[in-house]
């Protein structure tokens, strides 16, 4: 089960941005489906996963593309509200035709208004799951109510703390595994990470806080996995022509999910992960380049 938000993204290519009051040509434009939650339940599915998706929507054109989305992909949507007085999501996407890089502005919409109430009448749903996952797009009161009634059905709980964002301490020890990228574990723990050193010790100052394991993604190096299942620097998959970045962090930790769900060891899940980021940036957008299971076991392979 995931729980987090669906935006339509609007992704803008171009060299670089522009400044204040500055209008540039860009080249080349593309919506479709995003929101962290929705692409990370999308990349589960694809990965081999049964995903449901708790979640807020408008009654609008952005939300029938977002069901739309949700059923191309075989995701259970017993657990989503249409909300009618509130619009459905949208997210800026800038992608550098230089480097592949990304930068984003999130409106999470009806999402925004995802409550602990209903997170609550999800709760059959989640206490069925193996596994379940949520981050930081929509309000934290919600996705700690997930964590909580994830663990209080003994559920493997994923937070992927994105966007970085100040809060109580109580939400760690719910988490099994916290899935920041290198940005966000500086952000969340206040130490640098430009080395592997420094990386070692904000996973430490996550696990400290309570956090059975940390988990940082770290690009092109891979992810670094230090708690209860040991501590290891897994190697990403060389990646020869990287077209856009935008998503490979949602296709991360959707086909983690999966392969903890499969009972797979910590260690080789990381490995699964890796294995859909590296094949998902190598495709423009966001849900549309989450690999599917047969792509994945071929590079694994």
């Amino acid at each position: 089960m995931v729980l987090g938000i669906f935006v339509a993204d609007l992704a803008f290519r171009a060299p670089r941005l522009p400044v204040m009051g500055e209008t540039i040509l860009g080249s080349g434009f593309a919506s479709g489906p995003g929101g962290k939650g929705s692409n990370q339940a999308i990349a589960a599915a694809r990965a081999g996963g049964d995903v449901g998706l708790i979640t807020r929507i408008g009654n609008d054109a952005f939300g029938t593309m977002a069901r739309q989305a949700w059923q191309e992909a075989g995701i259970d949507t017993a657990t989503i509200v249409t909300d009618e007085s509130a619009p459905t999501g949208a997210a800026f996407i800038f992608v550098s035709t230089e480097t592949g890089d990304n930068a984003i502005i999130v409106e999470s919409g009806a999402a925004g208004r995802l409550s602990t109430a209903d997170v609550a009448r999800a709760e059959a749903a989640i206490a069925g799951a193996r596994v379940f996952m949520t981050q930081f797009e929509q309000p934290i009161g919600a996705a700690l109510e997930g964590l909580r009634l994830a663990r209080r059905h003994g559920v493997t709980t994923i937070l992927n703390p994105a966007p970085a964002v100040a809060v109580d301490d109580a939400i760690w020890p719910l988490c099994d595994y916290v899935t920041p990228n290198e940005t966000e574990a500086a952000s969340l723990t206040g130490l640098p990470v430009e080395t592997d050193a420094q990386v070692l010790a904000a996973a430490n100052e996550l696990v400290r806080r309570g956090a059975r394991n940390a988990l940082i993604t770290l690009g092109e190096k891979g992810a670094l996995l230090h708690g209860a299942a040991g501590t290891a620097i897994v190697p990403a998959f060389p990646v020869a022509n990287v077209v856009d970045t935008t998503g490979a962090g949602d296709a991360f930790n959707g086909a983690f999910a999966v392969a903890l769900a499969e009972g797979r060891p910590p260690l080789e899940a990381v490995r699964f992960g890796c294995a859909a980021a590296a094949l998902s940036v190598q495709k423009p957008g966001t849900a549309p380049s989450m690999p599917g299971r047969a792509a994945i076991d071929v590079l694994l392979a």
